[in-house]
């Protein structure tokens, strides 16, 4: 299948509409902390962090499990991202996952969003699916989406079941997407060992954020982040507890056991990965992120449409974290290491 083959999506109205919107906004720059809208400035904001729904997740899944998921549209993702002065988001499906389905519904879901990706040019990139934790379907996807697609990196979950990125049955996986100088979007989920723990509070408030932890921390202290360096690692939610962690991830990596892998200690393993803003841009985790790793590091992140994409936009600008040419940075400019065609 070539990707220049793919038949446009349906939304020739919105097309037209946003075409001409693109015309009337002209070559005037977005300044730098302030929220601008399609009449207002060009965007330039890239957001690392966002997701969509494709027709055969809704089918396999149930719109109800899929929650406001469901409901997601190119045309609504498109209208946020101008109010906003997103040029272009990165697109993943969200965290619902049933290995029994996954090798049925990766084909036609990356499909579906490399379609997307081309009915819009510049404003949607593409994570691509993989059909973890199975290999042999995941590596053909991996060359699917990335030769054929032309996707521009590939997605994947914190764990699959009682295993995290980092384990040794992934080798595979990653030794290929090393092979490829490959971007990896880590997005977490409830492993099988930690879901519901608190019958009043949702793995999203807590666990999930424990889960990106677990996968930083194995990615690390297994050496896979040491043997697969090419591997570009995007890690969601600013890191999940890893900040607040990093005095004792600090006097692990002294260890003996594990010094091998942190020649430049664990703040030097840590600057190698990248971290979004979604669900933390506030004073008191950014603080907690940026005293880590370097602002190279830091992606905008708004887990759209799970939260709105001015809630992470002016929660950036209001912290008091960082300063205008900093926030470029995190708003645009880092993204463009990662992603360098979106230059054009």
């Amino acid at each position: 299948m070539n990707r220049s083959n793919l038949l446009p999506l349906s939304h020739a109205t919105l097309r037209r509409e946003f075409l001409q919107g693109m015309a009337a906004i002209g070559t005037s720059a977005v300044l730098p902390g302030t929220v601008l809208g399609a009449q207002q400035a060009r965007a330039s904001r890239i957001d690392v962090h966002g997701h969509f729904m494709s027709p055969i997740m809704i089918e396999t899944i149930g719109a109800q499990e899929l929650g406001n998921f469901a409901t997601w549209s190119a045309a609504k993702h498109l209208d946020t991202m101008e109010e906003n002065g997103v040029a272009t988001t990165m697109i993943s499906i969200p965290p619902h996952y049933d290995p029994e389905l996954v090798d049925r519904v990766a084909r036609p879901t990356n499909e579906f969003g490399a379609r997307l990706a081309q009915d819009h040019p510049g404003r949607f990139g593409l994570m691509a699916f993989l059909p973890m934790p199975h290999i042999d379907t995941t590596l053909r996807e991996i060359e699917y989406a990335l030769d054929t697609l032309k996707a521009d990196g590939v997605a994947m979950y914190t764990n699959y079941g009682d295993k995290w990125l980092g384990d040794p049955v992934f080798n595979p996986v990653l030794e290929e997407l090393n092979r490829r100088h490959a971007v990896v979007f880590a997005h977490p989920i409830s492993a099988d060992c930690c879901k519901a723990l608190l019958p009043n509070v949702a793995d999203t408030t807590i666990e999930w954020q424990t889960d990106t932890t677990r996968a930083i921390a194995n990615m690390l202290f297994s050496g896979a982040a040491s043997r697969y360096p090419n591997v570009k690692m995007i890690f969601s939610h600013g890191g999940g507890t890893m900040p607040f962690l990093v005095e004792r991830f600090n006097a692990a990596a002294a260890n003996a056991k594990y010094k091998e892998y942190f020649p430049q200690g664990f703040a030097g393993a840590a600057a190698k990965m990248f971290f979004d803003t979604a669900w933390t841009s506030n004073a008191v985790a950014m603080t907690a992120l940026r005293t880590v790793v370097p602002i190279s590091q830091i992606l905008l992140g708004t887990d759209y449409p799970a939260r709105t994409v001015t809630d992470h936009v002016k929660g950036l600008q209001q912290c008091g974290v960082f300063n205008a040419t900093e926030l470029q940075q995190i708003e645009r400019g880092n993204a463009l290491t990662l992603f360098p065609r979106l230059r054009a």
